[in-house]
């Protein structure tokens, strides 16, 4: 592939593909009424894995992509986690499936709950759901908002796995982007986990953001090489302030453009390769003995709203405000207004505002898509007999995947599509191939990379 045609491409605006359907395309008629008989269908052997958001931060990064607002106080918090407890314990009685598998905390900022609150919520999961089948249970933190107490209580409730944002390691960076975290800061949060056993450490780290330029990316990773975490993920800053507004805060003239995005994601992907870390799916990095690593050599990696998983549960239960959950019969999504979603619980409802019903169509446009953005490579042709019972199913997307192929992005026989070794950063272009909903899609997505 040459230059013009990467940076022509790396320009081109696709989903980041978490889910398949996209959320743009969840609608509310997929309601608590819906979604109460989709729990009460799941079969008591089914595996669970549950999400739980904090919608809170102490103050907006700038370049912040979450759902979540700020706050100095903490009487929203403890309102919201009174809620979030009446949530668990009502899911937990209208559903006989109990076995939770794995436990993950986003937000916002999740260690503002601090230890006395997060003991209240897991007493409260563990009352209504199994959870001694817990293999990963992880955390999300602000290494700005988490105290040793904190990590004690996570160590002392089974935290076995930390992901720390850090983004980028440098000081005119973090005053461009809105937060400022000091290198120091990071290495005494890693420290702590470590001291508490918590061994299993991800760092978040981006590239495209303002101000941002190459040295400064390479810089930032080997930094973040030098306190030797589990796994990294590389994203590319996504500038929306048409769904964030607080991102008007940047000056869009301060962001990188598409060539030097491209250069800054190729110089992390060089470092982090050096350093003996695996090339994980689109993004992602692991050292080859975590459990990522080996789920991606054995082809059984997964890709959910938490980017690459190895978590192959039945369900994804959602608890709080904006969360999302994966049901067998669809995508479920919670109110996003804090008020909304606990007048829905106060009332003994299912918080739901919208989600998708699965078509047998989703369910295999989905298992291309997925197994495309983890293994780069896909038979589409034995998917869709496998789901039709006849090969040709997919064949509207062979026009558009040999455009890419011309390209270099990619190759095709017969059925069979593997992406190039140079075209991997641009799998996202690959899989919308398959994406039955884009053409009717209004809604405006991030850059290929």
């Amino acid at each position: 592939m040459n230059r013009t045609s990467a940076l022509i491409l790396a320009e081109r605006a696709v989903p980041r593909y978490t889910s398949y359907p996209t959320a743009p395309h969840f609608v509310d008629t997929v309601n608590g009424e819906v979604v109460r008989h989709w729990m009460a269908a799941l079969n008591p052997d089914a595996s669970l894995s549950v999400y739980l958001h904090i919608p809170y931060c102490r103050e907006m990064c700038a370049y912040c992509g979450c759902a979540t607002k700020a706050t100095k106080r903490d009487t929203p918090v403890e309102g919201y986690v009174t809620t979030l407890i009446q949530e668990i314990r009502q899911a937990g009685a209208r559903t006989l499936a109990k076995s939770v598998r794995a436990i993950h905390w986003g937000g916002g900022t999740p260690s503002l709950v601090g230890p006395e609150r997060f003991a209240r919520i897991m007493a409260a999961l563990g009352d209504a759901f199994d959870l001694s089948n817990v293999a990963e249970h992880a955390v999300e933190l602000d290494p700005r908002v988490v105290t040793e107490e904190f990590i004690a209580a996570m160590a002392a409730h089974g935290v076995n796995r930390a992901s720390l944002g850090v983004q980028d390691l440098n000081d005119h960076v973090q005053l461009a982007m809105g937060r400022v975290q000091p290198f120091a800061m990071v290495a005494d949060c890693v420290a702590h986990l470590r001291a508490h056993g918590i061994a299993a450490i991800n760092f978040d780290l981006m590239y495209g953001l303002p101000q941002q330029r190459v040295a400064d990316v390479e810089k930032s990773a080997k930094l973040s090489l030098s306190l030797k975490p589990s796994r990294i993920a590389s994203f590319g800053y996504a500038h929306v302030p048409w769904m964030r507004p607080h991102q008007k805060m940047i000056d869009a003239a301060s962001l990188p453009g598409a060539a030097e995005r491209l250069a800054q994601a190729e110089t992390a992907k060089r470092v982090f390769i050096a350093a003996g870390y695996w090339p994980i799916g689109l993004d992602h990095f692991a050292l080859p003995d975590d459990p990522l690593a080996i789920a991606a050599s054995k082809r059984t990696m997964r890709r959910n709203f938490q980017g690459y998983v190895t978590d192959d549960a039945d369900a994804l239960i959602g608890f709080g405000a904006t969360s999302i959950g994966r049901l067998p019969g669809g995508y479920v999504q919670n109110y996003p207004d804090v008020g909304h979603w606990r007048r829905a619980v106060e009332k003994g409802e299912l918080p739901v505002a919208r989600g998708l019903a699965f078509s047998a169509d989703d369910h295999a446009r989905g298992a291309v898509i997925e197994r495309l953005m983890c293994d780069f490579s896909i038979d589409f042709g034995a998917l869709a007999f496998a789901y039709f019972g006849y090969e040709s199913y997919f064949d509207d997307a062979i026009n558009a995947l040999d455009a890419l192929a011309a390209q270099g992005v990619l190759t095709r026989k017969d059925r069979v599509v593997t992406m190039a070794p140079n075209g991997r950063s641009f799998v996202r272009l690959a899989a919308a191939c398959f994406d039955a909903y884009l053409a009717q899609d209004k809604a405006r997505h991030s850059m290929a990379v």
